[in-house]
């Protein structure tokens, strides 16, 4: 049987996936719903995937738009979120 984190990790990856096609870009807070009260340990481990998922990607379109502002592909240069001390994950 596969791990605890493991297990969140492809849940995690499933309901990130199916958001497009349901429509519903907070569909997985739902699912951590759901998952809370069947099992709070399982739910935090799918929501530190959740998160660590939505970093990911937002830190990607970061990395794009700058590399696009670069090359010259688009005039607007990235700025990054104001550092207030630490604060997220």
């Amino acid at each position: 049987m596969a791990t605890l984190q493991e297990m969140a990790d492809k849940l995690a990856d499933d309901v990130l996936a199916a958001e497009g096609e349901l429509g519903d870009d907070r569909f997985y807070e739902k699912v951590a719903k759901v998952l809370m009260a069947a099992s709070p340990t399982f739910q935090e481990a799918y929501m530190t995937s959740i998160r660590v998922r939505l970093a990911e990607r937002r830190g990607r379109e970061f990395l794009n738009q700058a590399l696009a502002a670069k090359r010259g592909e688009t005039d607007e240069e990235p700025v990054a979120p104001i550092d207030f001390g630490g604060m997220g994950h």
